[in-house]
């Protein structure tokens, strides 16, 4: 069935239901064994691999160099059905899906066609960005430095998200000159050690761990200094967690709905002789299907904003460009309070359609509130409204890439702190 005849609303093209008919066969796979995975920890090894031979990597590699050509629109799209199926998979390529953008806003030349071809290949990227602990705000730790006459990296990184099903690794470094930078290297190098000790209590099967970089060999060629990386970035891996809760919403929906037509116990006190025909309990079914559905939409709207900053890279005009990324990051800034509040009331009044049997662990209903709000703590809302409050007022533009870590001392502030 199509978005509009379950009503989730057209796509976002006119092909859109072509391109989504190849990997929705392999999403209904990976939607069965959802629950189970969950309950046992089975990270989804399989179901990555399935989705890479299907060529869901490649989305948006141009046809002409063996990919699909989609939009930021259509991958967005593609991302809520994937996490409708499954969030824990949508998360752990968030990382490649990253990666694949900044390769296709690249000049055409060898870098540009060495990686198209990986991808088209099926080739997948995870990341290594974030350090934990004492870590600065300034630079990583994790540094390139020279060796017998070549390039190495050393140091380690936590919520490597994705890594682990990984072919390649996305690290973000310090380089010989002290500038910021990233590097890729092969997941299977010697050198690389990907652990899965991620141990939050949501999206836990993104392999979210610890990677160790001890002498790793690095190609000259794969060193990207970070000004040089495309601008949307934060807004970009935004979009993919709000793509990801809408999906959320989307599952919430489809569960409660089936829970409800399927229950045969009912209250006393309640307005219906079942479930299903008690308007109390419809009312809230409603509710979240119409969470799930406003949080798409927006999303879609937010992907538009994108799609806009990228088509700018390619025109010759800064001036245009500059103001089409500050666009689409205030977009995605104005749409992430929304959606992550949407999503978690759907993930919190599911329980309120159906009884206490509800909350026994075998349905893992509780997996969708846990996993919505360790997403939304990934980069946290409470900035977000008052950096569209600045805009608004003051016309402040908003900040592009961030770190977290510890802040610079403050000029005179003296050498001696506490750290945590």
């Amino acid at each position: 069935m199509t978005q509009i005849d379950l009503a989730w609303g057209a796509g976002p093209s006119a092909r859109y239901e072509e391109l989504a008919a190849r990997f929705r066969p392999t999403f209904a796979e990976i939607a069965k064994g959802a629950i189970e995975r969950e309950l046992t920890r089975k990270l989804p090894d399989a179901e990555i691999a399935k989705l890479k031979k299907a060529g869901l990597g490649a989305l948006r590699v141009p046809e002409a160099e063996g990919g699909f050509g989609a939009t930021l629109s259509e991958l967005s799209n593609i991302l809520i059905e994937l996490s409708e199926a499954d969030s824990n998979i949508t998360q752990a390529l968030r990382g490649h899906f990253g990666f694949v953008e900044d390769v296709v806003n690249r000049q055409a030349g060898e870098s540009r066609k060495r990686w198209t071809e990986r991808i088209a290949r099926g080739e997948i990227a995870g990341n290594a960005w974030t350090e934990i602990g004492n870590a600065s705000q300034e630079a990583f730790s994790t540094r390139i430095s020279q060796r017998n006459g070549g390039l190495v990296v050393n140091g380690t990184k936590y919520y490597t998200t994705g890594s682990l099903y990984a072919d390649w690794i996305d690290v973000g470094a310090t380089g010989l000159e002290g500038e910021g930078i990233t590097i890729q290297v092969r997941r299977d190098h010697p050198g690389v050690n990907v652990i899965d000790d991620w141990d939050g209590f949501g999206q836990i099967l993104t392999a979210s761990g610890t990677t160790t970089f001890t002498d790793v060999a690095v190609d000259p060629s794969d060193v990207v200094v970070d000004d040089d990386k495309f601008r949307y970035g934060a807004a970009f891996y935004q979009l993919v967690h709000l793509a990801t809760l809408a999906g959320i919403g989307r599952s919430i929906a489809n569960e409660t709905a089936a829970a409800v037509a399927s229950r045969t116990r009912s209250y006393t006190n309640g307005a219906g002789p079942r479930s299903s025909q008690d308007p109390q309990v419809l009312q809230v079914v409603g509710r979240i299907r119409s969470n799930a559905y406003a949080a798409s939409a927006i999303v879609l709207q937010v992907a538009q904003s994108l799609q806009r900053a990228f088509e700018s890279h390619f025109t010759g005009d800064e001036d245009a460009e500059e103001r089409a990324n500050a666009i689409a990051e205030l977009e995605t800034s104005q749409a992430v309070t929304v959606v992550t509040n949407l999503i978690l009331e759907a993930s919190t009044i599911i329980f309120d359609a159906l009884g206490a049997s509800s909350t026994k662990k075998p349905i893992a209903l509780d997996r969708h509130w846990r996993n919505a709000r360790t997403l939304s703590s990934h980069n946290p809302r409470i900035y977000k409204d008052r950096i569209i409050g600045d805009f608004a007022v003051n016309g402040t533009p908003p900040p592009y890439q961030w770190r977290i870590g510890e802040a610079p001392a403050a000029s005179g502030s003296g050498s001696g702190s506490d750290k945590s």
